[in-house]
């Protein structure tokens, strides 16, 4: 790669490049010896390195070599790898029981469920179900489907945990999914209608099911993206969250490994503004993990892609869990700087303009009834005004 295309890592702590170093070595070495110097060694804190594997959701894939070199990591750090890989392995397989309740539950309906993470996705990327966390099950349905979904997982034992307000049913399109706990079984469901928060242009349902691929995590029919839709997915679903762990890299890494249709990803990326993420992406995987670049790919590696891939050196020196409010607001200010600047110019204006549509929030600085909510649009430069002035977010 071009030298002047190199990420600055000094920043990073010696933990986080021991994670680096072990994943390359679990890549290329099959029989996952690890060679340390004594000093480096001497550098690492064991805490902060199971933290790290923690957060970034990677001890599944580091076991093998962990647990291959005794003199290498102290019995506590083995310990603890052990024992979160196998609560993770058996809560992957009640997952999979749960999945197949799910499927049978919509396929006896007549209603068409995608689903996008869990156990399937651990076993068609690592080939294992085991070798990825997940703590929820995420499916996708029709939004013209998603009340009789959300009526069929309620009389099934689940409970929708958030009722997000709405104005002009901008929920449609500003939120992606609604969550649901089933307290007996301790299981979090996902629903989703959009793959991520609008306004951008996405595939609707009909076009992903079109080219569906069935699981072979189960023996009972499982239907999940086609695997440049799934590309298209983890990419944007990575990108949106800063590469934040490192587990969203390997995923990407690894179906990179797989049977790729290139030319078909390249268009589905060009037609939904996700093309730079792509050469972002590659940056990272490059210098981090030694990624080879596919040819058909080169061109996507410009001093924009450079300049993304820098500001996701953030997320990688510090711990930064997006899923865990209140954020700080440091990582709240830097998290929505990144966000826009991940956007295309197309992106940009279809979210400048969506900021001109009402927010709930405006309700409760002008109120009126609610058949008259269309006058919250012009009303919104004024409940702007108001809310800038006071500080209100």
């Amino acid at each position: 790669m071009n030298n002047d295309y190199l990420l600055d890592f000094k920043n990073l702590s010696d933990e986080l490049m021991l994670i680096i170093n072990l994943i390359k070595n679990e890549n290329n070495n099959n029989n996952n010896k690890y060679d340390i110097s004594s000093e480096r060694l001497k550098k690492i804190k064991w805490d902060h390195f199971i933290e790290l594997c923690m957060h970034h959701r990677i001890y599944p894939n580091l076991s093998s070599v962990i647990f291959a070199n005794p003199t290498i990591f102290p019995n506590k750090v083995r310990r603890i790898i052990e024992n979160n890989y196998k609560s993770n392995t058996l809560l992957m397989l009640r997952y999979c029981a749960e999945m197949r309740d799910i499927s049978k539950l919509f396929i006896s309906n007549n209603l068409k469920v995608l689903f996008l993470k869990g156990p399937f996705l651990a076993k068609d990327l690592y080939g294992d179900i085991s070798y990825r966390t997940s703590s929820d099950i995420d499916i996708l349905v029709d939004i013209k489907n998603l009340q009789e979904a959300k009526e069929l997982l309620i009389s099934n034992g689940y409970l929708q945990t958030e009722n997000f307000p709405t104005i002009l049913n901008d929920w449609k399109w500003r939120h992606h999914h609604i969550n649901f706990q089933h307290e007996e079984k301790k299981i979090k469901i996902e629903v989703h209608w959009r793959l991520n928060p609008g306004p951008a242009k996405e595939p609707d349902f009909l076009h992903l099911w079109s080219s569906k691929r069935k699981s072979e995590v189960l023996d009972y029919p499982i239907y999940c993206l086609g695997r440049e839709h799934l590309f298209m997915f983890l990419l944007s679903h990575g990108a949106r969250h800063g590469w934040s762990r490192l587990r969203w890299l390997l995923d990407i890494e690894k179906i990179m490994k797989q049977n790729i249709d290139w030319e078909n990803l390249l268009r589905l990326l060009k037609e939904y503004q996700y093309l730079h993420l792509l050469g972002k992406v590659l940056i990272l995987l490059n210098q981090t993990l030694n990624t080879p670049i596919p040819d058909k790919c080169k061109f996507l590696l410009t001093r924009d892609s450079f300049e993304l891939s820098k500001k996701t050196l953030f997320y990688f020196e510090n711990i930064v869990n997006l899923h865990s409010p209140p954020l700080s607001e440091e990582v709240n200010k830097y998290h929505s700087s990144y966000l826009f600047s991940i956007k295309t110019l197309k992106h940009k204006i279809y979210f400048l303009i969506s900021c001109l549509f009402p927010y709930p929030k405006d309700k409760e600085l002008i109120v009126l009834p609610s058949r008259l909510d269309l006058l919250y649009i012009p009303l919104r430069p004024v409940t702007w005004v108001i809310r800038k002035r006071r500080k209100i977010v």
